[in-house]
This record gives structure tokens, sequence and C-alpha cells, in this order.
């Protein structure tokens, strides 16, 4: 990794810990897909390898979207919000499945009901057992 910071990096705005939040979403079908967190390795990795690299917290080290499930993230284009406070990642979901349940994204529940009693609804039907697909 290369020790001078590219002069676009100015621009954003990470918090105390150093992280921003950045939304995945489908290039082609505009879903969203999941969020995750990025710091500044994060997204430069991400911008220059063409491939979506987020910070997992709670492995404390850089996470590279489908290192081990194989379903990595092309991206297609990098948009920050208006506060600069945001990362929109439009990206090529390969194999499908964004979310470590085996579903194609992570926002697979739906507050349903009455308003004095909702409850989450199941949306998305898991495509592959995550057994299969984490080893």
């Amino acid at each position: 990794m290369s020790t001078s910071t590219p002069t676009w990096l100015d621009d954003v705005v990470f918090d105390a810990a150093g992280l921003i939040p950045a939304i995945a979403q489908d290039a082609e079908s505009g879903t969203v897909l999941m969020v995750a967190w990025m710091n500044r390795d994060a997204l430069i990795e991400t911008a220059s390898s063409g491939r979506a690299v987020y910070w997992s917290r709670s492995r404390g080290k850089l996470w590279r979207k489908g290192e081990e499930s194989g379903h990595h993230q092309v991206l297609r284009e990098i948009r920050l919000d208006c506060d600069g406070d945001v990362i929109l990642l439009k990206v090529e979901q390969v194999g499908g499945i964004a979310c470590h349940t085996g579903r194609p994204n992570c926002f697979f529940r739906r507050l349903e009901g009455a308003p004095d009693a909702p409850e989450w609804k199941v949306t998305d039907p898991v495509l592959k057992d995550p057994e299969l697909i984490y080893k």
C-alpha cells in the first residue's frame, strides 16, 4: 500500500474511529445489497483494485468481500454523499449472494402487520446454505 494519500480522499469524512459507512448497491437493479464499513485503506484498495474491500469491525482487519465465499463484488462506480460521510458502491455481485446468510442481500426482513403489533417477515429465500459457503 502506498504511503502517500490520494487527494480525492480529502473530501471523505471518516468518523472518530477512522471509518465511513459504505452502501453496496447492485449496479443494474438498484437493489441495496448490504451496508458495511470502510477505512482509508479499504477505500483506496477498492478504488485501485476494482473489487469491494471493507473494514471488518469484528475481525479488526480488511475484509475483501468474497475472499471466503467467492461471492465478490466487482466495482462499477464509487459515489460520495453530499456531506462526504457515506460511500455508495455500485457493484456487480458475483454469484448473486451478498449476505452471509446465503441470501441475495442483507435486507431480507420487512416490518409488517398492525401498527400496534408489527413483526419482521422474512421476504427473501436462502439461495445457498451458509454451511456450504463458509468452511
